[in-house]
């Protein structure tokens, strides 16, 4: 399918940076007017650019890297942290879930629970919840920030004032023992932060590729967080850390699949 193909064009991508249109033909076994119209799709989802006799990953230094790119890298990984943090969710409850390629994970695995109102500024988490008609889903409005597919400025913060929230689902670019948890964007940082002051149970989201990495803006530290979920066991000095501060950490081992 059209789809699984331009998802594995991505990820080819991801290893190779560059690949000529001859190889992307001989690997799916289509004609260059297929591969083209592929190529057509990822220009517009603003992954690619097109080079003599082939394409490369687009990735601007400074600048957040594309939504669709995030999405196909380390996806059994951030499964496995959406599936750890579903359990969190309980009929009844109240919660926020951030934008990110790992939250937007969650709404599958929450089928079976009764009564669930969700709050977020993601786009793809509102596409993902209207498939279940007994969900009570508030869209905070605002200011659609395109990299992340999310809403973001001051209407967001006063929107989120509103409302008894119980537990709040954070996503980051990148954390550290020293710069702590990391975003791209100042205006989704601006939503964390004013999050991250409230009385909710505090929830970071990451995948093991996040750790030991950094990123533009810090919007909390780690001792902050009630919980940390992550697909594998962290470092020593990670789990060290999190014992010293309180904050529960939850993984599982990597099996590879979900």
């Amino acid at each position: 399918m059209k789809i699984d193909r331009i998802n594995q064009i991505k990820e080819l991508l991801q290893e190779k940076n560059t690949i000529s249109i001859e190889k992307l033909c001989a690997t799916f076994d289509v004609s260059k007017n297929t591969i083209r119209r592929d190529i057509a799709e990822l220009e517009k989802q603003d992954v690619i650019k097109k080079i003599y006799g082939g394409i490369m990953l687009k990735k601007s230094m400074g600048e957040p890297e594309p939504f669709a790119s995030r999405e196909v890298k380390y996806s059994n990984e951030k499964k496995i942290v959406a599936r750890l943090a579903a359990n969190f969710i309980k009929d009844d409850d109240v919660v926020f879930i951030d934008s990110g390629t790992t939250t937007m994970h969650i709404i599958s695995a929450l089928a079976h629970i009764r009564n669930l109102t969700i709050i977020t500024t993601s786009l793809y988490v509102i596409n993902a919840a209207v498939n279940y008609t007994h969900f009570n889903i508030i869209c905070t409005g605002g200011n659609f920030y395109f990299p992340s597919r999310a809403f973001v400025g001051s209407s967001v913060l006063k929107c989120l004032d509103n409302y008894n929230i119980s537990k709040i689902f954070l996503a980051s670019a990148g954390v550290s023992l020293e710069n702590g948890v990391t975003n791209t964007s100042p205006l989704e940082c601006e939503t964390k932060k004013h999050l991250m002051g409230g009385n909710a149970q505090k929830i970071l989201l990451i995948d093991s590729s996040k750790i030991e990495k950094s990123s533009l803006m810090t919007y909390a530290e780690l001792k902050d967080f009630d919980d940390v979920i992550i697909d594998r066991k962290p470092a020593q000095k990670y789990i060290d850390y999190f014992k010293k501060n309180n904050v529960k950490l939850h993984y599982d081992d990597f099996s590879g699949k979900i």
